[in-house]
């Protein structure tokens, strides 16, 4: 590598951390709430140590967070109402206020605030089941300095109710916590809905605005194959490669959904399951396009999130007012809970059909082109392999909802069960979900 060359990587790598260090206090501190000196601890944990020498300053009064390298790269957020926190440049932050002007009087008071009956509190550490007690404590220990688990919240629901409950010191029932990729189960979940409102069905082509040349090829992409991770389209998805194209999406781009749609095709649609999270933001994308700036903005709120109680999920919008439906949701452990009962239940609260008949099943079956049919619509049917231990067998029809730093919503039909992990896992290795969901549900057949 040429010397101007290392030094345009060294830039381009300087740009991502500064964004992501920006764009993580913003969120930290303005959605969920989190104490500033502890959220910049958590920024330089682990792999992140790097990020020290980035200098941050906050503007409480603009809710603005800046974070620079040495005069080579410098990045803004700027929270909106609602929105969240998000990336842009000087001349894009009045343009990221746009949303908030779009968005209509809210119409959440005319709907019925839903309320579980497992929302009674469980103190920390003090669930009744032993068994529990000892899997919630190895959960939250940290046996491995190197490798530590990091664990920040779990909620175990068993028969519709709490059963072991427990967070880590700087967060609580109320603290709206980063669900990752878990945020793209949320979009299959907001798909449902348009599907059975009539509004969408599964061959449905999403024409995006790069795709309608004459003849071309991506035209021919459904809705069916983005659910399944099968568009076809270019995408790296290396969350460790600063440079890849989901970190430069994420860091970068303004407008992430037109970042992805750009991307060449390299298989047919439909013959190749690549997971990809341009395809969730294309997705998020389209439906913009379909329902109008002022209904979409108001969407997940008025149709998922008030319906089940939600009432604390922030789904996070990019500079260009699009959701970034595949990574920027925050909600609480309960919330969290709260949609894998909504998914246990097939679709339905308080005896209120939200998504169609058959969906969670079809969300279920493996992707087509998946040779290894470990994912199904948006949630993962088996645990991604650097989240599994070794000779560990979970019930056939356990599937999750997963997310970047081990963040899990697993839920468990034939036993009645959902069970919420979040963490700051920086080392995959550190954290064998398969081991702890065996444990829990081992602890739940012998009541204690």
């Amino acid at each position: 590598m040429t010397v101007g060359a290392a030094l345009s990587y060294g830039v381009r790598v300087a740009a991502l951390g500064t964004a992501y260090k920006a764009k993580m206090l913003c969120s930290e501190v303005f959605v969920a709430g989190r104490d500033t000196d502890a959220v910049l601890a958590d920024l330089v944990v682990d792999d992140l140590a790097a990020l020290r020498s980035i200098d941050v300053s906050i503007d409480t009064r603009s809710k603005m967070t800046t974070a620079s390298l040495y005069g080579l790269a410098e990045s803004t957020a700027r929270y909106r109402d609602g929105f969240g926190c998000a990336l842009a440049n000087a001349s894009e932050i009045a343009a990221s206020w746009e949303i908030t002007a779009r968005k209509g009087p809210a119409r959440a008071n005319r709907l019925r605030i839903k309320d579980g009956p497992f929302v009674e509190p469980v103190k920390s550490g003090s669930t009744e089941n032993p068994g529990l007690r000892a899997v919630l404590d190895a959960a939250f220990s940290d046996p491995d300095p190197e490798h530590p688990q990091r664990t920040r919240a779990v909620v175990v629901l068993h028969e519709g109710r709490i059963v072991a409950e427990r967070y880590a010191a700087d967060v609580g029932p109320s603290t709206p916590l980063l669900g990752w990729s878990m945020t793209k189960s949320i979009m299959n979940a907001l798909v449902g809905i348009l599907v059975k409102d009539g509004c969408l069905s599964l061959n449905t082509l999403v024409l995006s605005n790069a795709w309608r040349g004459a003849g071309d090829p991506r035209s021919h992409i459904t809705l069916e194959h983005l659910l399944h991770m099968s568009s076809g389209l270019e995408f790296s998805e290396d969350m460790a490669d600063p440079l890849s194209d989901v970190s430069r999406m994420l860091l970068r781009e303004h407008d992430m959904a037109a970042f992805a749609s750009n991307k060449s095709l390299e298989a047919e649609p439909g013959t190749r399951w690549q997971y990809s999270s341009g395809t969730t933001n294309i997705l998020s994308g389209f439906l913009r396009s379909i329902l109008g700036d002022e209904a979409y903005h108001q969407f997940p709120k008025e149709a998922l999130f008030d319906r089940i109680g939600m009432t604390r999920a922030v789904l996070e919008a990019d500079a260009s007012g699009t959701f970034v439906g595949s990574s920027f949701m925050y909600a609480t452990a309960r919330e969290w809970a709260r949609f894998g009962l909504l998914i246990l239940q097939d679709g339905v609260w308080e005896d209120e059909r939200i998504l169609p008949e058959g969906w969670v099943q079809y969300t279920r079956t493996p992707a087509p082109s998946d040779p290894q049919a470990t994912y199904g619509a948006h949630f993962w049917l088996s645990i991604p392999r650097e989240y599994r231990g070794a000779g560990i067998t979970l019930p056939q029809d356990a599937f999750h909802a997963v997310g970047h730093e081990a963040q899990f919503v697993t839920i468990v039909p034939s036993h009645n069960t959902v069970i919420v992990r979040l963490g700051k896992t920086r080392y995959p290795q550190a954290w064998k979900h398969d081991l702890f969901v065996s444990n829990v549900l081992a602890t739940l057949r012998e009541g204690g």
